[in-house]
């Protein structure tokens, strides 16, 4: 079995920053964000039983899911979201560990990165390890208006459904500050990956 540290924190904390670094030393990066893309693109996987679930105006134009349209729709329904849940978590766990499995001889070990891994707390069973990618929220806040272009206000809606920065801390094993800029994350990757061959080779 292959040694999996789930790689997590907030949006706008820096998670693929952070997954790029250790993808460059040779490690497998399962990114649960996409696969879930790839099973709502065109023709993915899990659009039949969404627009069976929420009817045909779910998918846009290319029939993907309409991610705008989910989001606006599920922060003002919460039930809307326990559905939409129901629908792609299981298929999102399915594939990624499909994924671990096939690659599990490229690497000593394995990122699996779940942005929602503290709320979802399934995947806990699933990994050796938490990482938690942490910065300020007004970092946070400041990043996504800034790659996104959404407003303040639906940022920190977002930022108000996930679990809390103090939550997240707690639930980690690791901690990576990413406040600063990619040459300050290097040196905290290269030490995490270190112990992390260390790990993998004494359950190994």
């Amino acid at each position: 079995m292959t040694y999996v540290v789930g790689l997590t924190g907030g949006i706008g904390s820096g998670k693929s920053a952070v997954a790029d670094l250790f993808a460059a030393r040779g490690i497998l990066v399962v990114d649960t964000d996409a696969v879930a893309h790839a099973l709502t693109a065109p023709g993915g996987a899990a659009m039949p039983a969404l627009r069976a679930e929420f009817g045909a105006a779910v998918a846009a134009a290319d029939d993907a899911l309409d991610r705008a349209a989910m989001r606006a729709r599920v922060f003002a329904d919460p039930a809307a979201r326990k559905r939409l849940e129901a629908i792609l978590h299981p298929m999102i766990r399915g594939e990624s560990e499909r994924l671990l499995a096939a690659d599990a001889a490229r690497a000593p070990y394995a990122i699996l990165m779940v942005p929602l891994l503290i709320e979802a707390g399934s995947y806990r069973e699933r990994v050796d390890r938490i990482a938690v990618v942490d910065c300020a929220e007004a970092t946070q806040i400041a990043r996504v208006i800034s790659r996104n272009g959404l407003a303040r206000e639906e940022v920190e809606r977002i930022l108000a459904a996930q679990a809390t920065r103090a939550e997240r801390l707690a639930a980690a094993d690791d901690v990576i500050d990413n406040d600063g800029d990619l040459a300050a994350l290097r040196p905290q990757i290269e030490r995490l990956h270190v112990n992390y061959l260390a790990y993998a080779r004494n359950v190994g």
